[in-house]
């Protein structure tokens, strides 16, 4: 990996991360696993339109919007980036937060998808862009189904999607395989550190 130029902020260099990667892959498991491990690490909470999942919490999982607020959002530019994801439900990261994250130091990470990775790219190059592989095609289909959250047809759609999304993995900086979380975990942390 080519190091990437750090934010300098009151505590010294730090990196900010995008972590992406294909749908049931486990960004989510990661990213709580970060949050539990490294509680110094600043996590983003994305905007979405979707409907929340049984246990998810407004706020904690995700800043749960009417199509109406995240329209606003987007004309007021307080989007870093935003796409619609699996044709269905619109998705996004507040710039504020971000901003004021990495402008007091923290070490700080963004877990979206693919699209939104590409459009942080061209506004914050800086970023270590971290591409979260499954072991193998078997074990993501195993993830999504097991989670049982999804419709038969949202699972087909999300495998589509999957497959498109493996694809783009040459586009990362760095690619961490979660054959483990919390190694995975481990391994994220490890990046927004100076060498």
């Amino acid at each position: 990996m080519s190091q990437q130029p750090a934010h300098v902020g009151p505590q010294g260099p730090t990196r900010l991360i995008v972590l992406a990667g294909p749908t049931a892959v486990g960004k989510g498991t990661v990213a709580a696993a970060v949050r539990e491990r490294h509680p110094d690490v600043w996590i983003s909470v994305s905007a979405t339109t979707r409907r929340p999942r049984p246990g998810e919490v407004d706020g904690v999982h995700y800043h749960f919007v009417s199509d109406d607020e995240f329209d606003r959002l987007v004309a007021e530019e307080q989007l870093l980036e935003w796409a619609t994801v699996h044709q269905v439900a619109r998705y996004g990261t507040p710039r504020g937060p971000v901003e004021e994250s990495l402008a007091a130091g923290r070490p700080s990470m963004l877990e979206i998808d693919l699209q939104g990775a590409r459009q942080v790219r061209k506004t914050m190059p800086e970023a270590v862009f971290v591409f979260l592989k499954p072991p193998s095609w078997d074990e993501l289909v195993r993830r999504l189904v097991g989670r049982g959250t999804e419709t038969a047809e949202e699972r087909d759609r999300r495998l589509a999607t999957a497959r498109d999304e493996l694809a783009a993995e040459a586009e990362f900086d760095v690619t961490i395989v979660n054959h483990e979380v919390h190694a995975a975990a481990d391994d994220l942390v490890a990046l927004m550190r100076p060498a």
